[in-house]
């Protein structure tokens, strides 16, 4: 037989559905730094801007807690009330008693009381601040107890009942309002300090939001109590007009205590987002979400090479 008459054999191409092409074409890829970094961006912009929130929260949050420790011109500023007694008009008064600058000051009593966080300070409007009481835990004004005690003999003053009546009320949210700023502060220093672990994966935000929330309504119901308790004091104690006593509540420690609030909040709202938005490094790795495009599949095979019939040798 002549050679030219020898059957002609073709090499046949691998199949595209074959089992070895599908177990390579399965493993997913390992992106590179850049890819990596970019399709990540926006989670690591969204992080920045939490812990950003964090910090500014933290800020302020320390300005409440150290308000009113000391008579200085700045902490001396930040205070949630203060009684204004220097015009206070007393049901008795002792013959022997000689009229000083204020009539506070000849019953033995200051002219204001300002209340903060640990303690309370208490001064004259020519002199300012004179005293601050140590920095207690847990600490709450007793006005009754402390103006009592500064009364010299004989004087009395004829204190509102409504007074009286909010002292348990006012002691316990005190106390509430002492913990929830302490633990919300503590939450959101340890959440600014671990939120870029959130970058590696969005289960990491499951943990995180729920830190989060924690945080959030302990600074909320804190701040909350904080200005309902400088209200309900104030109203107390300007209802009985024939007392002639006043009360302002701090601004600045009410801006202080809601700013705190509000980046809380939007720092929780980010990291509530994360867990359900934007890839995370995980994602890339594992072929979810961004990571999808780096896995190639049989069926990603370019248009333009479906439709090519496979080279044939001779």
């Amino acid at each position: 037989m002549a050679l030219g008459s020898l059957p002609r054999f073709r090499k046949r191409t691998a199949a595209a559905g074959s089992p070895d092409v599908l177990k390579e074409t399965s493993q997913p890829s390992i992106p590179d730094p850049a890819t990596l970094k970019r399709a990540t961006r926006t989670r690591q912009n969204a992080i920045i801007v939490s812990c950003f929130c964090y910090l500014v929260a933290i800020v302020f949050l320390i300005l409440v807690e150290i308000g009113n420790t000391k008579g200085t011109r700045v902490l001396g500023d930040i205070y949630f009330f203060k009684l204004d007694l220097s015009d206070i008009l007393p049901q008795a008064v002792p013959t022997t008693l000689s009229l000083q600058n204020s009539i506070a000051r000849t019953l033995g009593l200051h002219d204001f009381y300002q209340v903060g966080l640990w303690n309370f300070c208490e001064g004259y409007e020519t002199d300012g601040i004179t005293y601050c009481s140590t920095p207690t835990k847990l600490f709450w004004f007793n006005p009754v107890e402390i103006l009592l005690n500064e009364l010299f003999a004989g004087a009395s003053i004829a204190l509102p009942s409504e007074v009286n009546d909010i002292l348990n009320i006012l002691h316990i949210a005190s106390n509430i309002m002492f913990g929830f700023f302490l633990v919300g502060l503590l939450l959101d220093f340890v959440l600014m300090l671990l939120c870029p672990v959130v970058l590696y994966s969005r289960w990491w935000s499951l943990p995180f939001g729920i830190l989060a929330f924690v945080s959030t309504l302990l600074v909320l119901v804190a701040t909350v109590l904080g200005t309902a308790m400088s209200l309900i004091f104030k109203y107390a104690l300007t209802s009985q007009t024939d007392l002639n006593v006043s009360a302002d509540v701090g601004v600045k420690m009410f801006a202080f205590m809601w700013i705190a609030t509000g980046f809380t909040l939007v720092a929780f709202l980010i990291n509530s987002c994360l867990g359900c938005y934007c890839t995370s490094r995980r994602d890339m790795r594992t072929g979810r979400k961004g990571g999808k495009r780096l896995n190639p599949t049989p069926d990603s095979t370019p248009d333009s090479e479906k439709g090519q019939k496979p080279a044939t040798h001779e």
